[in-house]
């Protein structure tokens, strides 16, 4: 199906991959919380892949002689139409709209208000749609929920109206008020505790909670052969067997997904810098496990 499809490259259980399609087949908002290190920001990346992946949007709006871009190459991909296409041979193609893979925006402890709001660009006096407006048709995600630069209160408040209607009222500095779509899959992920960050009025508007764990030790086992074979390592024999023996078990350390591509980093660094072949053995792995877990 289209969601395994979309997170085939991920280590995903039987049950996030359900739920994330439901979630996805609904087009609602979604809170993924849990611990870091389990792979939220990467399973929200994917979700647009699970859609269509095209869509055509006007590259600006004007309202009464005020023009408003919505294309913005900094966040969108252009997705041309193949020159042999029977649209642009008929010069029926209007250039005032272009195909774009459906957008995926990520904005983190960066964000503030002003990215909530239209915003005027003193040199070209055009117009900045707003981050969700520029999101519409794909996925906009609010990565580490809780630590931007405005408090989650106003964040909430902003969107709150928005995301029941599914109309955002943008004032133009102008002072002026349009109605612009707010049409995407909010994504809200967090390593915090979603009960402590906001509300009950406001998390039932999220009706898609979804609590990513960490890996259990078989999948934590098919992640290190997995990146393995993708990264081109040889392993000692007993390696992995070693390395959640002494490291994990011995050290009560929770498995996390991040965790296995992070250590086969520290170890291909260390054989880069050596002139080493890439082979994992004992003394390679206790070097990239004090690297890595000091002071954690």
């Amino acid at each position: 199906s289209a969601i395994n499809a979309a997170f085939s490259d991920l280590v995903v259980s039987r049950l996030l991959l359900g739920q994330l399609g439901q979630a996805v087949s609904s087009g609602k908002a979604c809170l993924l919380f849990g611990p870091p290190g389990n792979g939220k920001s990467s399973l929200a990346a994917r979700i647009t892949r699970a859609i269509d992946p095209h869509v055509w949007i006007p590259r600006a709006i004007s309202v009464g002689g005020e023009v408003i871009r919505l294309y913005d190459p900094t966040v969108h991909e252009a997705a041309p139409l193949p020159k042999t296409d029977a649209l642009l041979v008929d010069g029926r193609y209007d250039d005032r709209w272009v195909r774009i893979k459906r957008p995926t925006i990520t904005v983190g402890g960066e964000l503030t208000m002003e990215n909530l709001e239209a915003t005027m660009n003193p040199v070209t006096r055009i117009i900045e749609a707003p981050i969700h407006v520029k999101s519409n048709c794909g996925c906009l995600v609010i990565d580490d929920f809780g630590r931007q630069r405005i408090s989650v209160e106003e964040l909430l408040n902003r969107w709150i109206v928005p995301m029941d209607r599914h109309v955002d009222y943008v004032n133009l500095p102008s002072g002026r008020q349009i109605n612009l779509p707010f049409e995407q899959i909010l994504v809200f992920a967090t390593n915090l505790d979603p009960s402590a960050l906001c509300d009950e009025a406001f998390l039932r508007r999220i009706p898609y909670k979804l609590e990513v764990f960490d890996p259990t030790e078989s999948q934590f086992r098919s992640l290190f052969e997995t990146r393995r074979q993708q990264m081109g390592f040889e392993f000692q024999a007993g390696i992995v067997d070693y390395i959640i023996e002494y490291h994990y078990k011995r050290a009560s350390r929770p498995f996390r997904f991040s965790q296995v591509g992070d250590l086969l980093d520290q170890a291909r660094d260390f054989c880069e810098y050596h002139g080493k072949p890439l082979v994992l053995n004992r003394d390679i792995a206790e070097l990239a496990v004090l690297n890595y877990f000091s002071g954690m």
